[in-house]
């Protein structure tokens, strides 16, 4: 997954003990701490360090030969995410239908663990490629029509809050990110039903989307989107738009 920049406030432990995690992964058979070090740039006692901590919080398990692989707590945080992406029963079908109808890329997202996510993807061929939008990823808010449907159902405060922790990174030229202008845009959205952006997050390539009406005040807020080329007609991104709202619709029927 694309990795944002590196934040002033960067704990490099934490930083180290997740690549050694990562280098772990990448060794089911095991790997020692030695190579570990090599491989993650970092001292032999660093490595140690690391690796006694992750495998006394079950993250690591040492084998007989010294060497680590994964332990116990990865697969029980995998099944926590698995559960904190899980859709309502209809979900699935709405997005193939969408993505089958209009012959674009549909897209789910919402609120997990504070972040907006993307939790479901169906790719259709009509609109470009992008490869890192794929369930899980929770960067660009700001930059994404279904993070600016979603950040217009927090406060203003809260969306402050959420802008200045997650950061205005200008991924094209057209990315919003004076405070103002995205404040008018995502309230514009909220107050047509359809949010858009046209090559705020990538060159060549425009969203739009909807939010999934909520039936009752204490569920969670879903977002509906769709990709497009970004040199399409402003009507045919209005048809688009219409789709997007009546699959919203269906969704929260």
């Amino acid at each position: 997954m694309q990795r944002a920049g590196v934040p002033s406030d960067l704990v490099r432990s934490v930083s180290r003990a997740l690549r050694v995690l990562e280098e772990v992964g990448e060794h089911p058979d095991g790997i020692n701490p030695k190579r570990l070090a090599s491989r993650c740039g970092l001292h032999l006692s660093t490595v140690y360090h690391l690796v006694r901590t992750l495998r006394y919080e079950g993250y690591l398990e040492r084998l007989p030969s010294g060497d680590y692989v994964l332990g116990l707590a990865i697969a029980e945080r995998f099944r926590d995410l698995v559960s904190a992406l899980e859709h309502p029963a209809p979900v699935p079908a709405v997005l193939r239908e969408l993505a089958a109808t209009t012959g674009h890329t549909a897209y789910l997202a919402r609120f997990v663990e504070g972040r907006v996510t993307i939790t479901g993807v169906v790719e259709a061929p009509g609109s470009p490629h992008l490869e890192d939008l794929i369930v899980g990823f929770n960067d660009a808010a700001h930059a994404t029509a279904l993070g600016k449907a979603l950040l217009s159902t927090l406060s203003d405060e809260r969306r402050a809050r959420y802008l200045r922790e997650a950061g205005l990174r200008q991924y094209t030229p057209m990315t919003i990110t004076d405070d103002n202008r995205l404040s008018a845009d995502i309230h514009n959205g909220a107050r047509t039903g359809v949010f858009s952006e046209l090559e705020e997050y990538r060159r060549g390539v425009g969203c739009v989307a909807a939010l999934v009406p909520r039936t009752a005040e204490d569920e969670r807020w879903w977002a509906l989107g769709m990709s497009h080329a970004s040199g399409y007609a402003p009507r045919v991104r209005e048809h688009l738009a219409t789709h997007v709202q009546r699959a919203a619709a269906d969704l929260a029927a």
